[in-house]
């Protein structure tokens, strides 16, 4: 009698579960590496203390986790960095792509492609990043854009297929 497995059920929703963790604590992962490598490893530094923490409240192993600093800082630290990517989405909604990855040409051109295919175009260096303040890990918005029911559809299937990228870590908006 198919389809009255109660093990088939759960195991494809635990099968799901586990793939969306496990791509959230890659993402954890790549993040603490890359902070771990531009303060030499110190667990003190604010930006990393707030990256372990945000990692802890997502249930990330604390092996996991002395692992990923190890491997920012460790004899075989790979050559991950930090890059922030700026456009300009619906009704002029500053947006900033904040990514970690180990080829940068690589990454460039798969979000250049990634929003062409949606209609727009990565913007200039300081083309969008007036509209923000840092604060620690997080960009927090200085002027606010109201959005209409259309354009606030678009920058969320915008925001949605952005976050998919494998190596785009947050992405942040001015839009209310």
């Amino acid at each position: 009698m198919s389809g009255h497995s109660k093990w088939s059920t759960i195991k494809h929703k635990k099968a799901a579960a586990d793939a969306k963790r496990g791509k959230e604590f890659s993402k954890f992962a790549r993040l603490i590496a890359a902070e771990s490598k531009q303060v030499q490893g110190d667990v003190s530094s604010p930006a990393l203390k707030t990256l372990i923490e945000k990692a802890k409240a997502a249930n990330m192993p604390k092996d996991n986790i002395e692992r990923a600093i190890q491997k920012g800082v460790g004899p075989g630290a790979d050559n991950t960095e930090s890059i922030t990517y700026e456009m300009y989405g619906p009704a002029g909604t500053a947006i900033l792509i904040d990514t970690i990855t180990d080829n940068r040409n690589r990454t460039v051109a798969e979000l250049k492609h990634l929003v062409s295919k949606l209609g727009y175009q990565l913007a200039e260096p300081g083309a969008a990043a007036w509209a923000f303040t840092k604060e620690g890990v997080d960009w927090k918005a200085e002027t606010v854009v109201p959005l209409g029911e259309s354009d606030a559809e678009g920058l969320t299937a915008l925001c949605a297929a952005l976050e998919e990228h494998d190596d785009v870590v947050q992405v942040c908006t001015n839009a209310s």
